[in-house]
This record gives C-alpha cells, sequence and structure tokens, in this order.
C-alpha cells in the first residue's frame, strides 16, 4: 500500500470543485488547489498526485479537461458537506485508503511545461481584477457597524428635524 500524500488528495478535492458543471483545466485544478491548500503543489508533486488518481481510475481525461469517474464521485458523496477543509482533507484520506480499484488504467501523463503553464496561468488569473469564483470572500469588518451610528436614521415624514 502507497503513503498517502496530501496532494494526491487536495488534487482529487480541488478537480472535485472545478469540475462540477463541466471538465476543468489544469488551471482551474491548480486554482483551486491554491484555495484549499492556500499554495500551489510543486510541478513535480502535482503531476505524480495526477499520474496517480488517473491510473486508479479516479480522474479521467475528457476533451480539453479532467473530470471525476464515478468512483471518485462516490467517494466526495461519502464527505460530510458541513466540515470544515482540514475535516475533509482527512475524510477524502481515509476513503482513499481504503479505496481498492477495479484495475489499473492507463495513468495520464503531463509533460513539465504543461504543468507550468498552468500555474503560471493561475498566477496570471489571480493579479488581474477581475472575478475568480475560486477565489475565498473577504471578511466583512463587523467592528465597524458596532462601533457607534454609522447609518443616519431619517426622520418619520411631516416632521422637521
Amino acid at each position: 500500500m502507497r503513503l498517502l500524500p496530501d496532494v494526491d488528495v487536495v488534487i482529487l478535492l480541488a478537480t472535485a470543485l472545478s469540475a462540477k458543471r463541466r471538465p476543468a483545466t489544469l488551471a482551474e485544478i491548480v486554482a483551486a488547489a491554491d484555495l484549499i491548500q492556500g499554495a500551489i503543489p510543486y510541478v513535480e508533486k502535482l503531476g505524480d498526485a495526477i499520474r496517480w488518481l488517473s491510473a486508479r481510475g479516479l480522474i479521467s481525461a475528457v476533451d480539453d479537461g479532467f473530470t471525476l469517474t464515478p468512483a471518485a464521485e462516490k467517494i466526495m458523496a461519502a464527505i460530510p458537506k458541513k466540515a470544515d477543509t482540514e475535516a475533509r482533507i482527512a475524510a477524502v484520506q481515509e476513503s482513499l485508503a481504503g479505496y481498492v480499484p477495479k484495475g489499473e488504467l492507463a495513468p495520464i501523463v503531463l509533460t513539465g511545461e504543461q504543468l507550468s503553464a498552468a500555474i503560471v496561468a493561475h498566477n496570471a488569473e489571480r493579479g488581474t481584477a477581475g472575478k475568480n469564483m475560486l477565489m475565498p470572500k473577504p471578511k466583512l469588518d463587523r467592528h465597524f457597524k458596532v462601533e457607534g451610528r454609522w447609518r443616519r436614521a431619517t426622520p418619520p415624514r411631516g416632521r422637521k428635524p
């Protein structure tokens, strides 16, 4: 049995997050991994994770993107919906440790140039002012609303202030 690095779990979660409605490109998977983990995996580890997950029949290549297989969707359906990120990673890692593939498939082998181009595309997209749905929303400043009157009430009609 192979020890499961966290990168494999993060890439499976990132693929599930980015390929909900259509196959995800490699740059979208990298963006989702950045959102989940807070860092982009190294090129070698990213390639190894995609190769390992595809050889076990969990990720498949479709046209110009990647999607989850039915076996991976079954694993994703078993994780708790309202859990935080660490609990989700632990649940997926536990499910992958007990997963037995039906057979070895041909792995998806990506070159270092393809992986580097996806990372560069994500970094370029992160720097733009466009709307990125995979980035977390900023926290509201609750202190401003609590402290004193921040909005002036309008006087009722017919009365002068």
